[in-house]
This record gives C-alpha cells, sequence and structure tokens, in this order.
C-alpha cells in the first residue's frame, strides 16, 4: 500500500476557502477511483491556514492511474496555484 499525506497552507483566506473546495471536489472522485483504499481532506484544529489530504491506494500502479485522471488533472493544479503544498510518502 502507499499513504500520501499532502499538507496545503497559505496565508490568504481566500485562496484557502478556494484551495479547499478543489480539494473536496477532488476526494469526491478520487474515492471511486479503482485501487483507493481511503482518501479524504483534514482541516487542522490549531491552525486556519492548513488542510491535509491522507490517501492510501492499493499499490502505485493505482496510484499512477489516480494522477492520470482528468479530475487530478483539474484539481491538483488548483490548489498548487493557491498556495504551498508539501508531500510525504510512504509505502506500507
Amino acid at each position: 500500500m502507499i499513504r500520501l499525506n499532502c499538507f496545503f497552507q497559505t496565508n490568504d483566506d481566500e485562496q484557502y476557502q478556494e484551495a479547499l473546495q478543489a480539494a473536496i471536489a477532488l476526494t469526491e472522485h478520487s474515492q471511486k477511483h479503482e485501487g483507493c483504499i481511503a482518501y479524504d481532506v483534514f482541516q487542522s484544529a490549531t491552525r486556519k491556514d492548513v488542510f491535509m489530504i491522507c490517501e492510501t491506494w492499493e499499490n502505485l500502479a493505482a496510484l499512477d492511474k489516480h494522477s492520470a485522471t482528468p479530475e487530478f488533472k483539474k484539481y491538483s493544479p488548483m490548489m498548487r496555484q493557491r498556495g504551498q503544498m508539501k508531500v510525504e510518502r510512504f509505502e506500507l
């Protein structure tokens, strides 16, 4: 299994809200993708400028297919253009 923790941060509230809506839309699609074990968005309880997308995939092939979908290609750049994103990857 592969786990991704994608942390998003921006100090601009409007950009944060736009990025969060993109993350939620991507999550709704991604949860239906083949090989998706878990996919969700979590807002920080201590920092109003941070949210995290937590993804778990069966294998690299499933993650690669996800990364090639139209919705990933649409929503991922929308988030990255509105703040900073740090991705941590773990093989379980």
